[in-house]
């Protein structure tokens, strides 16, 4: 039976590749890639001539329809992104769920992740962790999972470009305080670089120093002993400001209740009673 194989490519390093994920590479009746200059350079270095067709964020939506009939004809389909897992913070994840709902198979053909690799060589806890790619570009979105992400105790690992780096660990110190950070630049290539500090230390060395190259952020979570004491007036006020600076009820109760290690329906108890009291007030 055809399948789509999800092969891991070098993140720097060409030779950070697996013996199966080259097998693959040849054997497979098409690569789909997210730009095929870039997968051109690794398929030159180990000789390898299987046909390449681009699939990428632009192309989707005409791409997915193509790919999903090759595989139906019985073709093997190997697709890789720029660097590392296919399928993370890249457009292989719509063609991923597309094959799965069509009924075909899917292969993973594991190997190097920018996410893993920085997170093993950040010093920071490694048990539980929580990836969250991208954070949105600005606005209310944001503001929001910065919030979300106060809360979390977790070690975090998120992905930022170059130019916008300065910006987001500036934001990221005033949402999340001192924490650790390890800011991790151009892993396994030459000059590979892991920064280690405070969130804002980070963001006035990187505003001085402007990096280029991908970089991979590792941010230690919240202590639990941090949390503040829970207390249900102050809950149920936090609620409110939340709610009146733009956001839904239920996410602001979301967040508080992670803020104050929680439940959610605590919280709806609180601003309910916190609501009776207004009421009892005004009636006086």
């Amino acid at each position: 039976m055809a399948s789509l194989y999800l092969v891991a490519t070098p993140i720097g390093n060409l030779e950070d590749i697996t013996f199966r994920a080259l097998k693959v590479l040849r054997e497979a009746d098409l690569i789909a890639a997210e730009d095929t200059r870039h997968t051109r350079e690794l398929l030159a270095h180990y000789a390898i001539h299987t046909p390449l067709t681009s699939y990428h964020r632009h192309n989707l939506a005409a791409k997915t329809p193509y790919l999903l009939g090759l595989l139906r004809e019985g073709k093997d389909i190997a697709l890789v992104s720029d660097a590392g897992l296919p399928g993370i913070s890249d457009p292989g994840e719509e063609l991923v769920r597309a094959v799965i709902t069509a009924g075909l198979t899917v292969v993973p053909v594991p190997g190097a992740s920018a996410a893993l690799t920085a997170l093993v060589a950040s010093g920071l806890p490694a048990g539980r962790f929580v990836f969250e790619g991208f954070l949105p570009r600005a606005g209310k979105e944001r503001r929001e999972r910065l919030a979300i992400l106060a809360a979390e105790e977790r070690t975090l690992i998120l992905y930022e470009a170059p130019h916008r780096l300065a910006v987001t660990l500036a934001d990221l110190a005033r949402a999340l305080g001192a924490r650790q950070v390890a800011v991790a630049r151009e892993l396994t290539k030459k000059f590979e670089t892991i920064w280690r500090g405070t969130l804002p230390e980070a963001a006035s060395y990187f505003q001085a120093n402007q990096p280029r190259g991908e970089i991979t952020l590792v941010i230690a979570g919240v202590p639990p002993a941090s949390r503040p004491a829970y207390d249900p007036q102050q809950a149920a006020l936090a609620v409110a400001e939340l709610v009146a600076g733009g956001m839904e009820h239920k996410e602001a109760m979301k967040q508080v209740a992670r803020r104050y290690g929680q439940s959610r329906r605590e919280i709806y108890r609180a601003c309910l009673e916190a609501e009776q009291r207004r009421g009892e007030a005004h009636n006086k």
